[in-house]
């Protein structure tokens, strides 16, 4: 189902599908699920992700004239964009601040005077968590990744690890507190937050406070410069931090601390919040991280995730369906890391487990096929590259060696009996220069309409004249020592060849072998690529057990 589209009549909706249906936020169908007893029943999902028929949902909103008319969210949210265009981290703020009682500057007069309104039928709770929905699906729609997608919050939540009761959840670029809020169930847990929009932060917090939830504290600065929290340890840090930035301040920060595996170069700014993260983790913790695909690959990385994998502490990497980000299209990855309890071999994880989720619809289930998981043993990944793109694994471990190995063997068999048949049988000629005498210029068989060119390419266009014969003689030594500069560069010049004089006869039987050789040479380039491809898959199936020698 795309973005935009009414799902397929007599399907079942979700509460998010209910919400485009009506153009209102998930905030408002729970407030309807919670003050209207006519309200349809679920028909199907699960008690935290119910599913309604759609027929049912069409009948009770023409009821209600839900979605018929603007609704009093709707016009505090057309209101707040009119008054704060572009700032609107500003106008969340302002109006969280304005719902909380807080004695600050309150937001313009007509924006104060829809939250009012507003506030008469909803809760504080409803309306700031109806405009923080609204604001991240207006960053959606705008292809704008300054806000954590809301799937890409669903994804962190389904692998996040348990957190011990009391425990601590860190978040080092909150934002408006999406991650932080959502991530880990327990309700005791402590929660803390850094997010250098001074905005966002003051409105994750007001939002923390105005669900009801305790325990939660935001506060504002650059985590990379200025850690806020130097002294904490979290049981659980969740991060999607800014993508692609380079100004990170790496030359101010050289010296730091945190680089434990290492310090990252400039344009990998995601590792440096990576350790960042790890160095706020306590023993036994975890981290998760969002990260761009390319970061599992590029070669400035190699050493720090050289470092992760020797040392056990990248435990899962999970690959994303495309269109999890709100900016593009791209498949991001999950980076689970676990910070050991000790230093000792017997905390140290042997494997990295690999989940290849990009062949599924964004909107499905997050729980992996079979297929799409590898269990990747650490030597095999601590090569040249220390590749962790998940994909690129589960290939080698579901490959049909054996099959492929033989398939490639009866190929390179066929293709080496043709190339035996392929070769023209040639007679002894005249000797060196026989043909050199009586030649004609390709220019003059163009200019008399004989010869046209396809590119560089010459074709006969009459039948005095062979094709094969006249790109046979094309390529001779001859005619490539006139295509060759002084400085060594070959260039085809097919217009400035010269080609023996001969009858149609004689130019068929040369076409006839020059065609052949032609063959043959492409034929000499499958056996080639063939032979290359076997030798791979043989070698790598011996070594990683996939094959084994016959005895």
């Amino acid at each position: 189902m795309t973005d935009n589209a009414a799902p397929p009549a007599g399907s079942l909706v979700t509460g998010s599908d209910i919400a485009r249906l009506a153009g209102v936020t998930r905030a408002a169908v729970s407030n309807w699920r919670r003050r209207y007893e006519d309200f349809p029943a679920p028909a199907g999902g699960s008690a935290n992700s119910p599913l309604y028929a759609l027929a049912e949902v069409q009948a009770w909103l023409a009821k209600q004239r839900k979605g018929q008319e603007v609704s009093p969210e709707v016009e505090l949210w057309q209101t707040m964009r009119a008054a704060y265009g572009e700032q609107m981290q500003t106008g969340l703020a302002e109006v969280a601040g304005l719902l909380a009682g807080e004695d600050a500057p309150e937001p313009p007069d007509d924006v104060a005077g829809r939250v009012r309104e507003l506030s008469r039928t909803a809760s504080p709770a409803d309306v700031v968590t109806g405009l923080a929905e609204r604001f991240m699906d207006s960053a959606r729609r705008s292809g704008s990744d300054q806000v954590t997608s809301e799937r890409v919050v669903r994804a962190v939540c389904h692998f996040a690890p348990e957190v011990p009761t009391g425990g601590t959840v860190f978040d080092p670029a909150c934002g408006i507190g999406s991650l932080l809020l959502s991530v880990a169930a327990d309700e005791k847990a402590s929660r803390r937050g850094q997010e250098i929009d001074t905005d966002s932060a003051r409105f994750a917090q007001l939002r923390a406070d105005l669900v009801g939830r305790s325990g939660v504290r935001v506060v504002a600065g650059d985590s990379l410069r200025a850690d806020q929290w130097p002294d904490l340890k979290a049981d659980l840090v969740v991060c999607d931090p800014p993508a692609g930035v380079t100004e990170w301040g790496r030359e101010e920060l050289l010296l730091d601390s945190r680089w434990e595996l290492g310090t990252p170069s400039k344009a990998e700014g995601e590792l440096a919040w990576l350790q960042h993260a790890y160095a706020h983790t306590a023993p036994g913790g975890q981290v998760l991280m969002v990260m761009p695909a390319s970061v599992a690959y590029r070669k400035a990385g190699r050493r720090i995730r050289a470092e992760l994998v020797r040392r056990g502490i990248v435990r899962q990497v999970i690959a994303l369906p495309p269109g999890t980000a709100t900016s593009h299209a791209l498949s991001v990855h999950l980076w689970c890391l676990r910070r050991p309890m000790n230093t000792g071999a017997g905390d140290t994880n042997h494997t990295v487990r690999m989940v290849d989720l990009t062949d599924n619809d964004p909107e499905a289930s997050l729980e992996p096929r079979p297929d799409q998981v590898a269990d990747v043993p650490l030597i095999e990944l601590l090569d040249d590259v220390v590749d962790l793109t998940p994909g690129n694994h589960m290939r080698a471990l579901h490959r049909d060696y054996p099959g492929e190995y033989a398939a490639l063997r009866e190929d390179l068999a066929r293709e080496l009996g043709r190339l035996a048949a392929l070769l023209p049988q040639l007679a002894p000629g005249d000797g060196p220069g026989a043909l050199d005498a009586a030649t004609a210029g390709v220019a003059e068989l163009a200019r008399a309409g004989l010869v046209a060119f396809e590119g560089t390419e010459p074709v006969s266009t009459s039948d005095q004249l062979d094709t094969d014969y006249l790109r046979g003689f094309l390529r001779s030594s001859v005619n490539a020592r006139r295509s060759t500069s002084a400085s060594g560069t070959y260039r085809l010049d097919g217009k400035g060849a010269r080609v023996p004089r001969m009858g149609i006869d004689d130019q068929r039987r040369y076409g006839s072998a020059f065609r052949a050789l032609s063959e043959f040479e492409e034929g000499i380039r499958k056996v080639h690529e063939l032979s290359r491809r076997l030798a791979d898959i043989a070698r790598e199936g011996l070594t990683t057990g996939a094959l084994t020698p016959e005895n």
